[in-house]
């Protein structure tokens, strides 16, 4: 049966709200740690479906969130188009050949990179308690596409955003590609048991206006239409982090089911600002929780009060942060379940 997670994307909240946290299956986690050091490294565990549910599975048995979110990588859709893909220790991920040196053309795709990860939510399925919700993800095309042109992350995304001006039609070819990979890959994840999946956009605030409409609305819009042709009844979470001001046209032209709110946006303006009635998950700032200070509980009322009036999944504004201590997550924890509105 759906759960409160579940029922409150569909724009139909239980009386309680809904929480889970993005990168809540990772390395804060001793548990998590301890796997690792026994499996070896991140892209071997995300293939690995076995130690991959495990690592899904684990902040629902240590802290009971409503929603599992899937154990793995946006970048699982670049490697399936062909670029090398690893992960080293310090560096982040580094993917090969980079965009700007080869053509798209160039890279020998291979889907069965994506059979292990559906593996993994059939197994999370089968294993998760009744009524918490299994929610697959993907990256958004802008954000894939920024880490394909340079082959790493960056600060400013400054590689991909001179292409979008230098050789607007060459990033137009590679967004395509990453968005028809997305909608497989999505659809993929839901036929495996995913009950609802969110869209990371997490460089979405680095595009001026026009560019915004262009590689982040317009590509996330193609997505959510063929999904819901294809699963209508999945909701789609949008997340375009760093969107600002931006934030209602991409809840409006997107057709996403619920908006993601990062914590650079005053809580009281989404509310104003958003579709009436659209679910919205967000808004805690990943380093207050890392903090713990006082003003912990003081913000989570300020989030549940401002959203009160509409249906509402408590988050993070972006992914839990590695060096939080597990008694400030069960402080959050504590407060939004005790939270009487």
């Amino acid at each position: 049966m759906p759960g409160p997670l579940l029922d409150t994307l569909n724009g139909s909240p239980t009386g309680t709200v809904p929480l889970w946290l993005m990168r809540q299956a990772g390395r804060y986690l001793p548990e998590y740690r301890e796997l690792r050091a026994e499996k070896g490294g991140f892209l071997a565990m995300a293939y690995d479906s076995e130690a991959a549910c495990e690592i899904t599975l684990q902040p629902i048995d240590r802290f009971g969130f409503d929603g599992a979110i899937l154990f793995s990588d946006i970048l699982i859709v670049p490697h399936a188009l062909g670029q090398h893909l690893e992960f080293l220790a310090g560096e982040g991920p580094k993917l090969s050949p980079r965009l700007v040196d080869t053509a798209l053309a160039d890279l020998t795709p291979d889907s069965s990179r994506y059979e292990p990860i559906y593996q993994t939510v059939r197994l999370c399925r089968q294993r998760l308690p009744e009524g918490v919700t299994m929610l697959g993800f993907a990256g958004s095309p802008w954000t894939v596409a920024t880490y394909m042109v340079a082959g790493e992350g960056s600060r400013d995304q400054h590689e991909a955003r001179a292409l979008a001006y230098r050789d607007p039609a060459a990033l137009q070819a590679i967004i395509d590609a990453i968005a028809e990979q997305t909608i497989t890959y999505l659809s993929g994840q839901i036929e495996a048991g995913a009950e609802a999946v969110q869209l990371f956009d997490s460089w979405a605030g680095s595009l001026a206006p026009d560019e915004f409409e262009r590689w982040v609305i317009a590509p996330n819009a193609r997505i959510v239409a063929a999904l819901a042709e294809r699963h209508p009844a999945t909701p789609v979470i949008g997340f375009p982090k760093g969107a600002g001001e931006k934030l209602p046209a991409y809840a409006r032209e997107t057709g996403v089911k619920a908006v993601g709110v990062d914590e650079t946006l005053d809580p009281h303006w989404v509310a104003r600002e958003l579709p009436e009635g659209m679910p919205v998950q967000g808004n805690l700032d990943p380093l207050l929780l890392l903090a713990g200070s006082d003003r912990l509980e003081e913000r989570v009322t300020t989030i549940l009060k401002a959203f009160a009036d509409r249906p509402h999944v408590f988050n993070l504004g972006h992914g839990i942060d590695r060096r939080t201590p597990i008694a400030h997550v069960e402080r959050l924890i504590a407060a939004v379940r005790g939270w009487k509105g």
